[in-house]
């Protein structure tokens, strides 16, 4: 498949920080490709080509109003991405209890007793 076909998803979209960011200032409002370029140091020709990825991940979609093309979000196809990450939640969950157990205790012995239960539940 040549580069020009390829079909990019949320997780190779969201992989940039320039993209990352331009997600966030759409979250405010619509904004055109001029609005977004100002707000990063960089050409309008490589926001147009992050613009291009995101919509191809379809996180944003552009829109003709009159001589400009507004950008706004599609929240929608973070869902993926947002599914993906709650199974990790658990791990999460279960440091912070962690955690929290052996400040509320204030001793070290809980805590190695709790790893060693957190290991046998792996």
């Amino acid at each position: 498949m040549s580069s020009s076909a390829e079909k990019y998803d949320v997780f190779q979209a969201i992989a940039d920080p320039t993209r990352r960011e331009v997600l966030k200032l759409l979250t405010q409002k619509e904004l055109s490709i001029s609005n977004i370029t100002s707000y990063f140091p960089m050409s309008r020709t490589a926001i147009a080509k992050h613009l291009h990825i995101l919509s191809e991940a379809k996180l944003v979609s552009g829109q003709k109003v009159g001589r400009e093309k507004l950008y706004r979000l599609q929240p929608e196809s973070l869902e993926e991405l947002k599914q993906w990450l709650s199974f990790f939640e658990q791990f999460w969950t279960n440091k912070l209890s962690i955690l929290k157990h052996v400040v509320e205790n204030d001793g070290q012995a809980e805590l190695q007793v709790i790893q060693t239960e957190c290991d046998e539940q792996k």
